[in-house]
């Protein structure tokens, strides 16, 4: 595994000290958080974290010895933080855009092998998680549920990456081939029904784990949006079209577009990322809100294009609460306020408060289970200093006495909780510890 150099996470330390103290965080709160965050970013990097003899960096959730593509890129975005923040010396900052481009690189491969799976192997050991049915055999694949997410986060990151430090090592001979199948599987499954080679049967598995109409899933009308068959909780989507997926996707192809253009000189398939990005932006505009609570027009988390909608938020992210986080829209857009405020009551049926917790959940775990990973986006999203520290105070607490953040937590009850391992949970408490402290997240602050 990686070591991350102590002079760097020194650094990180005092960082966080003088941030947080700005931030008015009480001197043993802010200990506390930099304390975790320093353990966080070391447990990451030495528990799930590789370099490949290929160069490549291979990342494990945690407790499950796959790689998920959304999951990975998340898990190492407090590295581009530092990056982005001038934190640590040069060559300590060059080791951490490695680990990135390693891990971009790594991206490539594996959606060139198969663009429709969401987690796989080290190496071709067909080892997996449940037997399912496909219409193609991967050794590869630890899963192959369907998500948009997976061809969004590496073109995101490497978009970010590019825009920060200027590196391009990311962009290997495996890039355009990667880029033109995102490209493909994006064409194809607009139009679901007619053209998607694409089918997932796990036989005796609940509806959560399997798609219906012998693995075509719900059907849908096409209307420019991407259809997807699972959610970012790996959770079979009830609604074809999932649309804080199709948000972050469409912003994904439209930096696709610009890496294509500018960094390898691609013209052509600029044009056609930039002309999908464009469909679903319409699509979304057109179709993807619906009337909420007290009258108001709020986005919808699915639709089918046939008239059926769903409201809800899930905490995986992409989500509806997490849409200016990922850039997709601006925080204080009205459309986000007004869904905002109903994700976060009692109009979505995963929000949950008690005791100890309040806030979003998932269908993926238990009732009454907050994850700290909404928090944290929560915290991203619109929280005020004063409130940020509240979330990371209240996540400290909840741990169950762990010191480690998990996947979901009982809101009367932290000592039960799923996941006592979730690396992408330790890095998105990271992100919002580094947010408070004024440490820049992008391009844009750098």
């Amino acid at each position: 595994m990686v070591q991350l150099p102590g002079a760097l996470l020194d650094d990180v330390h005092e960082r966080l000290l003088d941030g947080l103290a700005t931030a008015a965080a009480e001197p043993a709160l802010a200990e506390e958080i930099a304390r975790r965050v320093i353990s966080y970013l070391r447990n990451t990097a030495e528990t799930t974290v590789s370099v490949e003899e290929d160069g490549t960096t291979f990342v494990i959730t945690g407790d499950i010895p796959a790689m998920w593509l959304r999951d990975s890129a998340a898990q190492l975005t407090p590295l581009l933080r530092l990056v982005v923040a001038g934190v640590g010396a040069p060559e300590d900052r060059g080791q951490l855009v490695a680990l990135l481009s390693g891990l971009l690189r790594r991206h490539w491969q594996y959606i060139v092998i198969d663009p429709y799976a969401n987690a796989f192997n080290r190496s071709p050991s067909s080892s997996h998680w449940e037997s399912d049915e496909t219409d193609r055999e991967n050794p590869w694949a630890w899963e192959r549920k369907f998500e948009l997410d997976s061809l969004s986060y590496g073109p995101d990151l490497a978009w970010r990456v590019w825009k920060a430090t200027g590196d391009t090592s990311w962009a290997d001979d495996r890039f355009v081939p990667a880029a033109r199948e995102i490209l493909r599987t994006v064409a194809a499954e607009q139009h679901h029904e007619e053209r998607s080679p694409y089918r997932f049967r796990r036989p005796g598995a609940s509806d959560q784990d399997t798609l219906g109409r012998e693995g075509r899933g719900s059907l849908t009308t096409p209307n420019g949006l991407v259809w997807a068959g699972f959610r970012p909780s790996d959770d079979a989507c009830e609604l074809g079209y999932n649309i804080p997926g199709n948000h972050f996707l469409a912003l994904a192809l439209e930096r696709l577009a610009e890496l294509l253009e500018e960094v390898v000189q691609e013209p052509e398939d600029a044009a056609e990322a930039r002309r999908l990005s464009t469909e679903i932006r319409a699509a979304l505009t057109e179709h993807g809100t619906v009337e909420g609570p007290h009258g108001e027009r709020i986005w919808a988390y699915e639709i089918d294009g046939r008239g059926e909608h769903v409201f809800l938020d899930d905490a995986n992210v992409p989500s509806l609460l997490a849409l200016p986080y990922l850039d997709c829209v601006d925080a204080e857009d009205p459309l986000y306020l007004a869904t905002r405020a109903a994700v976060l009551s009692h109009a979505n049926p995963y929000f949950y408060a008690g005791r100890h917790l309040e806030g979003v959940g998932s269908p993926h775990t238990p009732t009454d289970h907050v994850w700290p990973i909404a928090k944290c986006v929560e915290g991203l999203t619109g929280a005020e200093r004063p409130e940020q520290l509240r979330i990371l105070e209240q996540l400290i607490r909840t741990d169950g006495g762990t010191g480690m953040m998990h996947e979901g937590v009982h809101i009367d009850d932290p000592e039960i909780f799923t996941r006592e391992w979730f690396s992408w949970s330790n890095s998105m408490f990271c992100e919002l510890a580094l947010d408070v402290a004024g440490v820049s997240r992008s391009h844009r602050e750098a």
